[in-house]
């Protein structure tokens, strides 16, 4: 049985990581504003498809590579938490998008909005740390097997992340109809988002595993 501190660890960076900025969020946003909900809503099936194949390639062997390998879980380590600077950055900047920004995107099949929410999940480093370096972490191999605890942390994260995306989805006409009427709040926006990616990214590269 997995401790609650380490579920309520999980739980607290599931949330932190969905509720900043990254692949994830702005095609999600990106697709609802420019063509719908249902758009959203085909593309965050895909989405969550990916998240199930994370669970289950590190289930099958993932996280015990990186333990066996240490210097394969700094690579991921150092360039994940880089690439969240590099996130923080392009919000902080100098005009910096926020993605709740209308965008003009020609329209998707159903077909197509699933399959990218898909491979926008896979190629998206924040989820490949997260089960690669993160999960692992908060797995005890003194309390039993690590498959069941890396599942139920891995279910964890993926109802988090799929119940914010699925706000994020429903809300982002109207969240994006009020920062383009208040420019005050797009920067602020930006600019928090900005600063708590910038700090998840110090926070990743400072992190040691528990074991």
């Amino acid at each position: 049985m997995i401790a609650f501190e380490h579920m309520a660890g999980m739980a607290i960076i599931a949330l932190g990581m969905v509720l900043t900025p990254g692949p994830n969020m702005v095609y999600l946003t990106s697709r609802t504003i420019s063509q719908g909900r249902l758009a959203g809503i085909i593309s965050l099936a895909g989405v969550t498809l990916g998240f199930l194949c994370y669970l289950l390639a590190s289930g099958l062997g993932l996280a015990a590579l990186f333990k066996a390998v240490p210097i394969a879980y700094d690579v991921v380590r150092i360039a994940g938490a880089f690439y969240l600077g590099y996130l923080a950055w392009n919000m902080v900047k100098p005009k910096g998008v926020s993605p709740f920004e209308v965008r003009e995107l020609p329209p998707h099949s159903p077909r197509r909005l699933f399959t990218m929410g898909l491979v926008t999940n896979l190629l998206n480093p924040k989820i490949a740390l997260m089960y690669s370096a993160l999960i692992p972490q908060f797995i005890d191999p003194s309390t039993g097997s690590t498959l069941p605890q890396f599942i139920q942390l891995g279910i964890i994260q993926i109802v988090i992340s799929v119940s914010i995306n699925g706000m994020i989805v429903l809300t982002a006409s109207t969240v994006s109809k009020y920062l383009a009427k208040h420019p005050s709040a797009m920067r602020a926006q930006r600019w928090v988002s900005g600063a708590v990616l910038g700090i998840f990214a110090v926070d990743i590269l400072v992190r040691k595993p528990f074991a």
